[in-house]
């Protein structure tokens, strides 16, 4: 058991620490500067755009957007795209929520513009809207004796959840949900998650248990990871880690350090070890990763879950806590916030290159990215959006971002837009299975707003080397019918209904797709993102709800129709992270790519930094 003076001290650390930790960050930004910036970086200067009003016939069409800014007509390159997406309601079917998308988009557009109008200084703002942290005096408990705390902007791969307390010693049963902005049509909340601890077990365990589900209204709760469990699904990974550490329910013997964690022995029985007991404190973390949620009790790793389906942690709004726990702290920390420009001693150097009218871009790269991501964007500008090709205007990167449900994050998304001139905004909420909407906005910008020879998308979580993937689609010497990247010619769709990628026989009948290439990294030539536009605007593009696949499947509707399609693969796009040699990387947190381009810079060696 724990002395005072341990109890002391441990909550001395847990106050304290979110507060330095804080300080650091906001006086040494994460994101940081390289030698490269430092050598290049020029004087901060600011540029002061004024206010835009919204569109007066916004009532009358959601899909117009603001051109007008107090009496001047500077022209709002961040809406480009908005302007050609005005018959997405005609494409919907196939896609979940979408109609409800826009409506909902509709409403979070009219509220920010009201607020901009409303706003006593309408320039861009300075400073953060959105918190790094919530701290335990913002837990609160409800009338139906739950604790909860607001998340203010979502959560980010990189958030964490911190929970001190101690389980009652009548059961000590308890659970904690984190809880997401209700779907649309939907009555209830969705959970991302629930960690049901059962410290008395159930009717499937006799001994205590952890089991993790989430719920939609639309398809109920899923099935159950329970941990200590022998279901073969413990055996896989999440983010690469035990989705039930296998430390549970092994003998107390075995484990070291973890006395005070074992349960009482019973029959001559030896206890076995297990993260909680009644009467005892624990701090109890859940990571936000990128393929799912992390579970640890005193710092040591307990459980992973895998998103479900509609669990986007981009849309978290709450942490609730029930059952028999006396919660001492809650803390919210590495919560999705903007950097303070006043803090962006190489602002200029990120500002993107504006594009001429007329002039003929060779590639455009859009970048599928949340609005709440804001770090992830901030560490692409700062790595490979630096390089010359991307600098002199050769190469165009921009991120396809659509609405949020939230108004601050909405604001600070307008901010970075005006900022930096690189994000192009698009009509409609951003839900997982609208990503199909953001390949053709890809489409739509190089062919409509701007003119490419190449067109290629990519997620906020990959590196990308610019130069290689310019340079070797040169040399294929392919202008019409080239769909390049990491081909994929022997896949199916995934029929387990809880997967993310989960594909029905009414959307796919076939066993196989067509050829496809990962959504990572790909280029198509122009004629194809071309005839994806006309499609559209004609009321003839299908949609699909894997974004990647949809564009395979566009591909051979047009190899079928007559055009020669040259698929072309390329083995060093890694989509499941990273390898020496890489043209593009997946899954890179904001730090690794930091280190991928001064390591780049230093050595021209593509080297990976995990």
């Amino acid at each position: 058991m724990w002395t005072t003076k341990q109890l002391r001290i441990a909550v001395l650390i847990t106050f304290f620490s979110p507060v330095i930790v804080r300080h650091l960050i906001e006086n040494n930004p994460i994101s940081g500067t390289s030698c490269y910036q430092i050598l290049n970086a020029k004087p901060l200067a600011w540029f002061s755009n004024r206010v835009d009003a919204p569109a007066a016939n916004l009532a009358e069409d959601y899909s117009s957007r603001p051109d007008r800014i107090n009496s001047s007509t500077e022209r709002l390159h961040w809406l480009d795209t908005w302007d050609h997406m005005k018959h997405l309601t005609n494409i919907s079917t196939g896609l979940p929520h979408a109609t409800e998308a826009i409506k909902d988009a509709r409403t979070a557009w009219e509220n920010l513009t009201a607020t901009v109008q409303n706003a006593t200084s309408p320039g861009i703002e300075k400073g953060r809207l959105c918190p790094y942290s919530v701290h335990g005096m913002n837990a609160s408990k409800s009338e139906g004796g739950h604790f909860t705390m607001d998340i203010p902007c979502g959560l980010v791969a990189g958030s964490s959840i911190t929970v001190i307390g101690t389980p009652g010693s009548l059961s000590g049963n308890f659970w904690i949900d984190l809880v997401g902005t209700a779907l649309p049509g939907e009555p209830e909340k969705p959970i991302m998650l629930r960690y049901n601890v059962r410290l008395t077990g159930d009717k499937f365990a006799e001994g205590p248990v952890i089991v993790q589900n989430a719920f939609t209204a639309s398809n109920g709760w899923g099935y159950e990871d329970r941990c200590p469990s022998s279901n073969s699904n413990n055996a896989t990974q999440v983010d690469d880690l035990e989705r039930c550490n296998s430390i549970l329910g092994r003998e107390e013997k075995s484990i070291m350090n973890s006395t005070h964690h074992t349960g009482p022995k019973q029959g001559g029985k030896p206890s076995t070890y297990f993260p909680f007991k009644q009467g005892y404190l624990a701090i109890t973390t859940l990571r936000i990763a990128l393929e799912g949620i992390h579970m640890t009790v005193d710092g040591k790793h307990i459980t992973s879950f895998a998103y479900r389906a509609g669990s986007e942690p981009w849309f978290g709004t709450q942490v609730r806590i029930s059952g028999e726990f006396k919660l001492a702290s809650a803390i919210a920390s590495g919560l999705p916030t903007s950097e303070h420009l006043e803090n962006s001693l190489d602002l200029e150097m990120l500002k993107s290159s504006p594009i001429l009218d007329g002039k003929d871009l060779d590639l455009v790269i859009g970048i599928f990215s949340t609005a709440n991501n804001f770090k992830r964007r901030m560490a692409i500008r700062r790595t490979w959006m630096q390089y010359d090709a991307v600098r002199n205007g050769t190469v165009a990167v921009r991120f396809f971002v659509g609405l949020h449900t939230n108004l601050m994050v909405n604001k600070e998304l307008r901010n970075e837009a005006r900022t930096y001139g690189d994000i192009q905004v698009l009509p409609f909420i951003d839900y997982y299975s609208l990503i199909t909407w953001k390949t053709l906005a890809i489409c739509i910008y190089g062919t409509s707003a701007v003119s490419a020879k190449y067109l290629m998308k990519t997620d906020d979580d990959s590196f990308v080397r610019v130069h290689e993937i310019y340079s070797s689609v040169k040399q294929l010497n392919v202008s019409n019918g080239l769909l390049y990247g990491r081909i994929n010619s022997d896949s199916g769709p995934h029929r387990n209904n809880e997967s993310k990628w989960y594909i029905s026989p009414e959307e796919w009948p076939e066993e196989k797709y067509p050829p496809w290439a990962h959504g990572p990294g790909y280029v198509v030539s122009e004629d194809i993102a071309r005839t994806i536009n006309i499609w559209y605007k004609t009321n003839r593009l299908k949609m699909f709800k894997l974004e990647d696949v949809a564009m395979g499947i566009w591909v051979d509707e047009m190899k079928k129709g007559g055009l020669p399609v040259k698929y072309e693969t390329d083995e060093r796009i890694y989509t499941d992270g990273c390898k020496e040699g890489y043209t593009v990387a997946h899954y890179q947190e904001s730090r690794n790519m930091l280190c991928m381009w001064e390591t780049l810079l230093r050595t021209n060696q593509a080297m990976c930094c995990n």
